[in-house]
Formats: C-alpha cells, sequence, structure tokens
C-alpha cells in the first residue's frame, strides 16, 4: 500500500489534549490486516488514546487463520479492528462468521475495514453480520476512528456487564439453590459462606454469628472451617479481635460494614439477628456487593428455616418442662456409644416411686416442681454426665463412666429432700443400671435392658438398684411369652374354671365353693395360677379374665339352680378389677344378665384392694352390699393396716390365709387365727380357713371357734363334671 493510501489516517486530523492519568489496565484491541503498514499507522494514530481511565493495548494478526487463532487464546480482547479482504476476498466475513459462531465470543466488538467496498456491500454485512460498525478506509480519520473504537468499547464494556449479570444472577440462582434444605446450622453457615466466596470472588473465609432464638443473645453459629471449634459459644470468645470489632459494630449500628479488608453483612428479622463475616484480599466492586445482598435475601430465609426446623426439632426430642434430651433423643444419642469389648460407661435410669400420689395429693404443678428439683440435683451431682434426658414422666437416664461412680454415693445424693414449690420432699428412687459392656446395636433396645434392670428393683427383692444381667432378659421373654400365650389362649376359650368347696365346721354340709381360675397347659397340666395371675395382671388382662370368671360363675350358678342346687359361688376380685370405672354397675348388670339372686354371688376382695384406696373400696362394696351381694377379705392377716379400717368396710366374711394355718398346731401357737376368728366373731363376721389339709388342723381351728373350711382335706378344686358328683354325695 503506497503511502497516498495511508494519508486517510491522518486526513483533518484533530489534536486532542488529555490528562496524563496513570491507567489502572487496558483495553486490548487485535488489529486484523494483511498489510504490515496498516498496523503501524494504526496503532501511532490511537496512540495516547484514553477511555475510563484505561489505554490502548495493541494485538497483530496478518490473515483470518491467524485472527482466530489469537482471539482463540487470547482473553478480553475488546474490539477487534478487521481487514474484510485479506487471503480472500471475504476472509474478514469469515473471520466474524468462526468468531460468533465456533469461538461463541459475542462480547468482542467487531469494526471491518475495507479498501475495496465493491466486494462487500454494506447494507448486506451489517444486516447479516453481528459487527459494530464497517467503513472504507478512507473515511477514517484519526478522530472518526477514535469514535468508532470509543463507542465499539463502550458497547463492548455493556456486553461484558450484561453477560457479568446474567453470570452472577445465575451464581446467585446457584448459590440459592446450594443453602436449600440444610436443617444444621453447622452445614448452612458453612454453605453460605462458600457461596458468598464464589459471588464476592474471594476465599472463602468468614463466621456467621448470631442468635437462633428470641434471646438475641450473639453467638458463633458456623463458619468455615477454622471457626468449628468456636461453634455455640459467644462471640467475644473468638481470638480474632478484628472479627469481634466488625460484627458488634454491626449489630450497634444496624447497617453492613464495609472495609478495603473485610465485609460485614447484616441480616436481621423479627425473631432473630446475624452478622456475615468475610474476608478479602481485593475489594469487591459495588456491583458484587449488590449481587450478594440480593443472595442474603434467601440466606434470610434459610436462617428462618434453619430456626423453625431447631423449634420442631425441640419440640420432637427436647422435654418442654426441664429442657432435657427426651426419650426420643435419648435413643438416637445412646446408639453412638455401642462399641465392642468395651465398658467405659454405665447407664444409670432412675424412676421416681410413687411420683403419681405426689402429683394427686400436692398437685401437678408441685410435681412439676419436683421434677425440675431432681434435675437440678443430678446436673449439680454429676457435672460430667453425658445424655442426662427425661425418658418417661418420672423417669430420667444419663451415661456416667464406671470409674468413680459409686451407687451408695448416688443413694445418698438422692436422699435428701427435694424442694418443690413451697414443700420439701422426701422421694424415694428406684434405680435400674446397665453397663456399656451390655449396650445393644440399637438405642431402644439398650433402654430395653435398663428397663428390665428397672423393673427388678420395683419388684423389691434385690432392693433399690438393680444392674442388668443377661439371665434378667430370659426371665423377661419367658414372661412375654407366658402373657402371649395366655392371651391367646383366652381368646381361644381354653381357661377353665374349677370349684372348691367351702363348707359348715358345725356338720361339714356344702355352703358354697370358689371359682378358681385354671390354665390348661397339655397333656392333663396346668400352669399355677401363682405363676400366671400376676403376670395377668401385669399385662392388664386380668380385667377381662375376671369378668370372664364372673359370667362363667353366674352360669355355673344357674346350672345348680335348675337342678335343685343353691349355694353360694366365691368370686376373686383383683385391684384393677376394681379401678374400672363403673365396677359395681357392671357387676350388678352382668347378675342381671343371667338372672342370678345376689346373695348367692361373694366376691372376695385381698387386702391390696382395700388398701389401694380405701374411700372408693367403701363405696364400691356399699354399693354392691346394697344390691344383695356378699363380701369376703380374703387372705385377711397378710397386711398390716387393714385392722383399723375393718369397721368400716362393709364385709360378710373374713377368711384365714393359708400361711397362719399350714403350721397348725405343732409349729404354729395360733395366735393370728385365733386373733382373726375373735375379731371376726366381735363384727359379727363369719370366719373360713383355707388351706387345711390335716385333721389337727381342722380340730384346732373348729376349737377356736370357725365358722367355715376350705382345703384339700375335704376337697380339692374340680371342675363342673366332678363338682355336680360332689355336691350329689352329699345329699
Amino acid at each position: 500500500m503506497t503511502s497516498e493510501h495511508n494519508d486517510f489516517l491522518f486526513f483533518n486530523h484533530e489534536d486532542e489534549p488529555h490528562e496524563e492519568v496513570a491507567p489502572k489496565d487496558y483495553w486490548d484491541v487485535l488489529i486484523v490486516d494483511d498489510d504490515p503498514e496498516i498496523h503501524t499507522v494504526t496503532e501511532l494514530a490511537l496512540s495516547g488514546v484514553e477511555f475510563w481511565g484505561r489505554t490502548l493495548r495493541f494485538h497483530h494478526a496478518y490473515s483470518g487463520a491467524e485472527a482466530v487463532e489469537v482471539l482463540a487464546n487470547t482473553n478480553n480482547v475488546s474490539v477487534l479492528l478487521l481487514d474484510v479482504v485479506m487471503e480472500s476476498d471475504d476472509a474478514g466475513l469469515k473471520v466474524v462468521k468462526e468468531v460468533r459462531d465456533t469461538l461463541k465470543n459475542h462480547n468482542v466488538r467487531i469494526i471491518l475495514r475495507t479498501g475495496q467496498p465493491g466486494y462487500a456491500p454494506e447494507e448486506r454485512v451489517i444486516r447479516e453480520y453481528d459487527i459494530n460498525d464497517y467503513k472504507t478506509k478512507t473515511e477514517l480519520t484519526r478522530s472518526k476512528l477514535v469514535t468508532s473504537l470509543v463507542t465499539a468499547i463502550r458497547s463492548y464494556e455493556q456486553v461484558c456487564q450484561l453477560e457479568y449479570q446474567s453470570k452472577s444472577l445465575n451464581n446467585i440462582l446457584l448459590a440459592s439453590k446450594a443453602i436449600l434444605g440444610f436443617t444444621d446450622i453447622k452445614a448452612f453457615t458453612m454453605a453460605v459462606i462458600k457461596q458468598l466466596s464464589v459471588i464476592l470472588d474471594c476465599a472463602p473465609r468468614g463466621v456467621v454469628c448470631g442468635s437462633l432464638d428470641d434471646s438475641y443473645q450473639v453467638q458463633v453459629l458456623g463458619g468455615c472451617a477454622e471457626f468449628s471449634a468456636f461453634i455455640g459459644q459467644g462471640v467475644e470468645q473468638l481470638d480474632d479481635g478484628r472479627i469481634i470489632l466488625q460484627v458488634q459494630n454491626c449489630f450497634e449500628f444496624g447497617e453492613h460494614q464495609h472495609t478495603e479488608h473485610d465485609t460485614t453483612f447484616l441480616l436481621k428479622s423479627k425473631n432473630r439477628q446475624a452478622a456475615i463475616y468475610l474476608e478479602y484480599v481485593s475489594q469487591p466492586s459495588l456491583t458484587q456487593l449488590q449481587f450478594a445482598e440480593i443472595f442474603l435475601t434467601n440466606v434470610s430465609v434459610g436462617l428462618d428455616n434453619v430456626r423453625l426446623f431447631n423449634k420442631l426439632r425441640d419440640a420432637a426430642y427436647k422435654d418442654v418442662l426441664t429442657g432435657l434430651a427426651n426419650r426420643t433423643d435419648f435413643i438416637e444419642q445412646i446408639e453412638k456409644y455401642h462399641r465392642l469389648n468395651s465398658n467405659e460407661y454405665i447407664f444409670i435410669l432412675i424412676d421416681v416411686a410413687h411420683f403419681s400420689d405426689i402429683n394427686n395429693g400436692l398437685g401437678q404443678e408441685v410435681g412439676n416442681h419436683l421434677l425440675t428439683s431432681i434435675v437440678e440435683r443430678l446436673k449439680q451431682e454429676y457435672p460430667n454426665a453425658k445424655l442426662l434426658s427425661r425418658i418417661g414422666a418420672d423417669v430420667f437416664g444419663f451415661l456416667i463412666k464406671r470409674d468413680g461412680f459409686d451407687l451408695n454415693e448416688l443413694s445418698e445424693n438422692l436422699s435428701l429432700p427435694f424442694a418443690a414449690a413451697e414443700h420439701l420432699l422426701p422421694v424415694n428412687f428406684k434405680i435400674g443400671l446397665c453397663e456399656q459392656q451390655d449396650f445393644q446395636t440399637t438405642g431402644i433396645e439398650t433402654l430395653k435392658l435398663a428397663y428390665i434392670a428397672l423393673n427388678h428393683a420395683k419388684k423389691g427383692n434385690q432392693g433399690n438398684a438393680v444392674c442388668y444381667t443377661p439371665d434378667m432378659e430370659e426371665q423377661m421373654a419367658w414372661r412375654l411369652g407366658i402373657i402371649r400365650q395366655l392371651r391367646q389362649d383366652f381368646e381361644n376359650n381354653k381357661l377353665e374354671v374349677w370349684y372348691q368347696p367351702q363348707l359348715a365346721f358345725s356338720d361339714l354340709s356344702l355352703k358354697g365353693c370358689e371359682a378358681l381360675l385354671r390354665w390348661p397347659s397339655g397333656q392333663g397340666n396346668y400352669i399355677s395360677p401363682a405363676v400366671f395371675v400376676p403376670l395377668a395382671e401385669d399385662a392388664g388382662l386380668i380385667v377381662e379374665i375376671g369378668q370372664w370368671v364372673l359370667d362363667q360363675a353366674c352360669q355355673q350358678q344357674k346350672r345348680l339352680e335348675a337342678q335343685g342346687v343353691e349355694i353360694c359361688i366365691a368370686v376373686n376380685v383383683s385391684v384393677p378389677q376394681f379401678k374400672v370405672k363403673g365396677y359395681a354397675q357392671q357387676v350388678k348388670d352382668t347378675l342381671r344378665k343371667y338372672q342370678v339372686n345376689p346373695k348367692n354371688i361373694e366376691l372376695e376382695v385381698t387386702e391390696s384392694v382395700v388398701m389401694d384406696d380405701l374411700s372408693m373400696v367403701i363405696e364400691t362394696l356399699q354399693d354392691l352390699k346394697e344390691f344383695g351381694i356378699e363380701v369376703a377379705i380374703d387372705d385377711f392377716g397378710t397386711g398390716f393396716s387393714s385392722l383399723s379400717y375393718l369397721q368400716k368396710l362393709p364385709l360378710d366374711r373374713l377368711k384365714i390365709d393359708r400361711a397362719f394355718v399350714k403350721d397348725l398346731p405343732e409349729k404354729d401357737s395360733g395366735a393370728i387365727a385365733k386373733l382373726v376368728i375373735a375379731l371376726g366373731a366381735q363384727l359379727g363376721l363369719k370366719t373360713i380357713a383355707e388351706g387345711v389339709e390335716t385333721q389337727a388342723q381342722a380340730d384346732f381351728l373348729k376349737q377356736l371357734g370357725c365358722d367355715e373350711v376350705q382345703g384339700f382335706m375335704y376337697a380339692k378344686p374340680m371342675p363342673e363334671v366332678e363338682l355336680i358328683q360332689y355336691i350329689e354325695s352329699k345329699k
């Protein structure tokens, strides 16, 4: 190209003075032309040009292929000054297509220059190609070239800004998705710091401080790994004074704190406040901070979700009254202590004896005060205890190291009275223990073992505290198996009612019989009532069975009546039956159902029934007595408090327990039997002795004035067929 062709670059040249400012950066411009002189004069013409504080930095390519290669390997080229005609007539147009379609570079602005305008009509090029300008080289004076370049750079910056905004918004979207679903505050805060560092283009070093409840007590909620040791502690415990200062300023002034080294964002709502501290090397731009604030809206929602989850978790895993972990949480946590060949800990399960009596007698509020007082005592005496939990209404549990644990010391610590409102209450406890070597893989199984030991302690035959041993589980399995079989056999009508005659001592005439429950086990064998009746009571099955026995006795009474036999049938009543609401009415309805004369049914109640709730028992027995049903006290003399209440009870008969008969007369003076008979005579009550097996026993009791007798010497318990035969033999 001759020099005259280059004159257009300087034609009508206008000198534009500018200030000398140290530029922060460059605008990268790629000159593409097959004529080296064009490179030289273009660079010379644009020398000294600055825009928005940046100078120009030039790159050079001398063919279309070379231009594509430069763009593929060079980032941030702002403007492409591209000749149309080079190695081919449309080489420049091919470069445009390659840049946009293959390199997917839609940011670089392109100014097409041509010395031969006829080869590529301007209108078609502008319409079909993504370019900024299309000029002939003769048009481009320096001033116009600068104007076109500045316009292209402005357009480039706008396109980049739009791309950045799109990318940033996408980052916010991804960041928001990344923090969704977290319910653990530690994991949530780590994710927040990580995503903020992406938005602000800095290292993920930061911490989140604040409160998740209504207390507004500022503590470390979480952050990057180096702050994990401070989680749950007050912000003042951090070993970084700058973080403490910035977080405190954030809360004190109620606004974000931005410096050249760090930024602290404030999140605040009605129910909580939080500050997010983040360090950086390069200060973020205003745009980055604005995008960060958009993201913080989702962080705020996420914090509220975590707070709500924590409240729901507290409701599910915490005891509201004491603030301790509840049974559900304990079961989950104790699983972590299952370790083979380890016996470092012992599990203590404590039950408040007769807590219902305190609740009923002094009120639930006093009962609640007592429970919290017990918790405070346990915390005070055993500060190193693990998993202190309220496992039941009046049951507490915790783990403690076996070394140094003393059961006697625990008993002493619990023996002192507890303050409950205005009361000072002495409390008895039952304690079950389970060593770590017996812990199971599941928490519920470990808890079951401790409860087995606790139940043994409640029975009182091994002391107030019992440690679990494997044979206890075998016993429990046996008990459960017996109860399961009993329930099944009862539902299948396999139980039987036998009858043991009761005779008058005076002439051995038949006065009545006692209905006795029998459970056949097969091959003519029977399971002892002493074994299964207590189990039926524990399982709550005795109420149904007791009603069934009464039904059987009434039906038997009607069959005897049809044969002209009128005797009284005695039916035993358990404590659980007496506690059924409307028990007296239920008995009366049963007798009416079978049309049985009330005087032919006698209810035998034990002293344990009487002592359970005296006023209720008296009211129920009086109701039955007025209906015409006779009432006897069974096993009289085995209790300790009945004598003082005897006059208040509407009774017909006292039954001398076999324990006071079996050693008569050689090994027992008969003092208690004599006392019972004399007491009955004084109160106008008949007396009947059970368990009489020898003539000597019979003679002794008859001499004392006992009215009636029941025992193997006269007749064993028998099924209905044998009872009919026995009655026939007595005629």
